[in-house]
C-alpha cells in the first residue's frame, strides 16, 4: 500500500508539473509573439475581422444588444459565443487587448490539455503519448498564431476536442449536447460534429444489438434524445436570433463568404481539396504525415468488420471519430468554401487531430532505445529533426504574426483613425473591411463584404452595382485597397482624400489603403 501511495503521489506530482510547464510555455510563446508584434505600431491583431468581434463585444457590453452600430440587431458575428466572452472583459473594465489575449491563450492551453487527454484515451498502450501531443500543440505555429489573433479559432478547436474526448469518456449525453451547442455557437460548422456523434451513437447501437437485443432500442433513443435536448438548449436561441435579425438561420457572414468566393467552386474538386489540405501541413507536422496516414489505415483495417467482444466495448466508429471529423471538416470546406488565406485560419482546427494521429503513428516506427545502432541513431535523428522544425516554424510564425499586426495597424487602423478625425460623425462610410473602421471611427457603415449589409450579397463581385448601391444609400466616403475595386475607384465621382503609408505594405509591394470622397 505504501508503495502504491508513493506511486500515486508521484503520478500526481508529475501531472501537476506538466500543467505548470504548459502554462509557462504558453506565457513564453505569448510574450514572444505579442511583444515582437508590438515593436511595430503597438499591440494589435493580425487580421481586421478581430476588430469586428471587438466592436460587437463593446456594443453588447454597453447596450445589451448584438448590434454593430446604433440601430437594428445584426448577425455579422460568425461566433456569438466568442463575442459574449469578449463582452465580459468590457463589462469588467479590463483592457480589450489584455482580456482577448488571455481568453485566446486560455483556449490554446485547454486545447493542449484536451488533445493530450484524447490521445491518452485513443492510445492507452503508448505511455506518454498524451503529453507529447499536448507539447506539440503548444509549439505548433498555426495554433500559436490563432491563439492571439483575436478570433474564435482556438475556442472552436478546444470545444471540438472536448466533445469527442468527453464522448469517449462516457459523459452524460445531455452534457455532450450542451458542449455541442457551445461548439455550434462558436462556429456554425460545429453542428456537423454533433451530427457525427449522433450517427456514431446509432452505429454503436446497431453493432451491439446482437449482444443486448431489442431492449437496447430504448436506451439508444434516450441517449439521442438527451444529446439533442442539450444541443437545442443553446442552438434554438442562436438560430432564432439570426432569423429575427436577417431572416436566415445562420449568420450573414456564412452566406457572404460563400458568395464572395463562389468562383472558386468552379475549380476541380481535387484542386479544392488540395487548397484546404495544404496549409495545415506547413510546419513540422508534414514529417508526421506518413505516420498519420499509416495510423488511420491501420485502425480502419483492424476495426472494420470486427464484432465487439462485450457489451461495454465501444464500436470502431467511436474510436476513429476524431479522424472522421478531420476528414469531414476538410471536405466541407472543399465543397463550400475552398479558401486558404491567412495561413488557412478556417482550417487550423484540424491541426491537433493531425498531430494526435501523426505522432502516434510515427512513434510506432521509432525505436530510440533499440540495441541496433543504426535504428537507434536514425530514430533519435528523426525525433531531433521534428523537434527542431517545430521550434523553427514557431519562430517563423512569430515573425509572420508581427508582420500581420503591423499590416493591420498601418492600414486598417490608420485609415479608421483618419476617418475619425477628418470626417463628420454622420458621414456614411462604405468599406470592404469594416473591423477597425467600426471600432475606431464609429461612423454609419455600408459593408461591401455583406457582413452587416446583407443586401449586397447577390452582387458582391459586381463593382458597378456596388458603386451604385453605395451612392444610392448616401455614402460619403469609400475606403478600400485600390487593387480590390480597380473599376470602382476609377469612377470620376471618387476623389482620393487620404492614403496610408504602412511599412508592411511596402515590404509586400502592395498598394496602400485609400480613402475616397464620393461626390454627387
Amino acid at each position: 500500500m505504501m508503495t502504491g501511495d508513493r506511486n500515486g503521489r508521484g503520478a500526481d506530482i508529475s501531472q501537476h508539473r506538466w500543467y505548470l510547464s504548459s502554462v509557462v510555455l504558453v506565457l513564453a510563446v505569448g510574450a514572444l509573439y505579442l511583444f515582437g508584434a508590438a515593436r511595430c505600431r503597438g499591440f494589435g491583431f493580425p487580421l481586421d475581422d478581430a476588430w469586428i468581434h471587438q466592436t460587437y463585444a463593446r456594443s453588447l457590453a454597453e447596450t445589451g444588444r448584438f448590434a454593430y452600430q446604433p440601430g437594428p440587431v445584426s448577425t455579422g458575428s460568425t461566433s456569438p459565443l466568442w463575442t459574449l466572452l469578449l463582452a465580459v472583459g468590457y463589462r469588467l473594465g479590463i483592457a480589450p487587448f489584455v482580456w482577448t489575449y488571455l481568453v485566446g491563450g486560455a483556449s490554446w492551453l485547454l486545447t493542449s490539455w484536451t488533445a493530450a487527454a484524447l490521445a491518452g484515451r485513443l492510445f492507452p498502450r503508448q505511455p506518454g503519448m498524451g503529453r507529447w501531443v499536448g507539447l506539440a500543440c503548444l509549439v505548433e505555429w498555426h495554433l500559436a498564431w490563432a491563439a492571439f489573433s483575436g478570433m474564435e479559432t482556438m475556442l472552436f478547436t478546444w470545444l471540438a476536442l472536448l466533445l469527442i474526448e468527453r464522448w469517449l469518456a462516457g459523459t452524460h449525453p445531455f452534457v455532450l449536447g450542451l458542449v455541442g451547442g457551445l461548439l455550434f455557437a462558436t462556429r456554425p460548422e460545429g453542428m456537423v460534429l454533433v451530427a457525427l456523434v449522433a450517427v456514431a451513437t446509432l452505429l454503436d447501437w446497431l453493432r451491439h444489438r446482437q449482444i443486448g437485443g431489442e431492449r437496447r432500442i430504448a436506451g439508444w433513443l434516450k441517449v439521442v434524445t438527451d444529446l439533442a435536448a442539450g444541443f437545442l438548449v443553446l442552438c434554438v436561441p442562436y438560430v432564432v436570433l439570426n432569423q429575427i435579425a436577417s431572416g436566415q438561420p445562420f449568420p450573414s457572414t456564412f452566406y457572404a463568404k460563400q458568395a464572395e468566393y463562389r468562383a472558386l467552386l468552379d475549380l476541380p474538386l481535387w484542386v479544392r481539396l488540395w487548397h484546404v489540405m495544404r496549409r495545415p501541413l506547413v510546419g513540422a507536422q508534414v514529417m508526421l504525415l506518413p505516420g498519420f496516414m499509416w495510423q488511420g489505415v491501420r485502425w480502419l483495417r483492424r476495426q472494420a468488420g470486427r464484432a465487439p467482444a462485450s457489451d461495454m466495448e465501444p464500436s470502431w466508429l467511436l474510436v476513429v471519430l476524431p479522424i472522421a471529423w478531420w476528414a469531414v471538416y476538410l471536405g466541407i470546406y472543399a465543397l463550400l468554401l475552398p479558401v486558404d488565406y491567412q495561413y488557412g485560419r478556417y482550417l487550423m482546427p484540424t491541426v491537433p487531430f493531425l498531430l494526435i494521429y501523426g505522432i502516434a503513428g510515427t512513434a510506432r516506427w521509432l525505436q530510440p532505445r533499440s540495441q541496433l545502432v543504426l535504428v537507434r541513431v536514425l530514430s533519435r535523428a528523426a525525433i531531433l529533426a521534428v523537434g527542431c522544425l517545430f521550434i523553427a516554424f514557431l519562430l517563423v510564425g512569430g515573425q509572420a504574426f508581427a508582420g500581420d499586426v503591423c499590416l493591420i495597424n498601418g492600414e486598417m487602423v490608420d485609415a479608421a483613425l483618419w476617418v475619425r478625425v477628418h470626417t463628420p460623425p454622420e458621414a456614411v462610410i462604405a468599406a470592404h473591411d469594416i473591423g477597425a473602421i467600426g471600432y475606431f471611427a464609429q461612423r454609419p457603415l455600408l459593408d461591401l463584404a455583406g457582413l452587416i449589409t446583407p443586401d449586397v450579397i447577390p452582387f458582391i463581385r459586381d463593382e458597378q452595382r456596388l458603386l451604385e448601391y453605395v451612392v444610392h444609400h448616401g455614402a460619403s466616403y469609400l475606403i478600400t485597397f485600390p487593387s480590390w475595386y480597380p473599376n470602382m475607384v476609377a469612377d470620376e465621382r471618387l476623389e482620393l482624400r487620404y492614403q496610408t503609408q504602412g511599412q508592411a505594405v511596402d515590404l509586400l509591394e502592395r498598394d496602400h489603403m485609400a480613402v475616397y470622397q464620393i461626390r454627387r
